[in-house]
């Protein structure tokens, strides 16, 4: 089934791939939200797929929502996640695809054509990178961390994301923000980032980010430190070392 994620990834993203940089049709889910011609090529592609290999799994994509199949099985869908990025010839932007099984995800697979990166995990199974193993980061202090976050489409209306935005600054070594969570957490997942957190994600952002990290040796947790969702934001992920520090400014 892995083999089979990986496959429809590479396939998706080369779908995308073919298309950056050239006009293609960009319409609004919102004030800022942004879907592209592409979001819905690949998300077609990816569905088909499943829907040929494993016709009685469930589906959650980010722009078809919910199949009305109900099945243990589920797979969670991100055809492009960076899709504003994608949109601007910025080349921060990946396909991921998670499967869950009786509501544990259990495989995850996060593809980024442009620098032809993939990063896979199996429940387990530990996690990788063009199939080399990965681990986490080594760095003990937030004072040494390089962080990493996205903005949510409503920040203004979020004070506690100025409030932490603005203590991490202080606390921390850097901060970037790349514009796609997905990403984001493959690179916490790979040690490139210490540590993650965000605001108003949804499933398809998180899900196989999650299984990177924790296969990776991290932590994933909500801001209190209780058990994570990926079906209820916000998120703190990081390499477990700095997880205490970054929760004192979280909470």
């Amino acid at each position: 089934m892995l083999n089979f994620a990986v496959e429809t990834a590479r396939e998706a993203g080369q779908i995308l791939l073919e298309k950056f940089g050239r006009k293609i049709s960009i319409t609004k889910k919102g004030d800022i939200n942004l879907v592209t011609e592409a979001d819905f090529a690949s998300e077609k592609h990816i569905i088909e797929r499943i829907k040929s290999h494993y016709p009685k799994h469930s589906i959650l994509a980010e722009e078809s929502g919910a199949s009305d199949i109900e099945n243990e099985w589920k797979w969670i869908i991100d055809p492009l996640d960076g899709t504003t990025n994608y949109a601007h010839g910025y080349p921060c932007w990946c396909v991921t695809i998670a499967a869950e099984h009786r509501g544990e995800i259990v495989l995850g697979v996060t593809f980024d054509p442009t620098r032809d990166e993939l990063f896979a995990a199996e429940k387990g199974g530990g996690a990788t990178l063009n199939g080399r193993r990965i681990r986490v980061s080594e760095t003990e202090k937030l004072s040494e961390a390089l962080l990493v976050t996205g903005f949510p489409y409503n920040a203004k209306d979020r004070a506690d994301f100025a409030r932490h935005f603005t203590e991490f600054v202080h606390k921390a070594r850097g901060i970037r923000r790349d514009g796609s969570a997905a990403i984001d957490m493959a690179y916490v997942a790979c040690g490139r980032f210490d540590g993650f957190w965000e605001e108003g994600l949804n499933p398809w952002d998180v899900a196989a980010g999650v299984l990177l990290i924790e296969e990776a040796g991290g932590r994933v947790s909500y801001y209190d430190d209780s058990p994570f969702s990926i079906y209820a934001p916000p998120i703190c992920a990081d390499n477990n070392l700095i997880h205490a520090e970054m929760l004192e400014v979280l909470r």
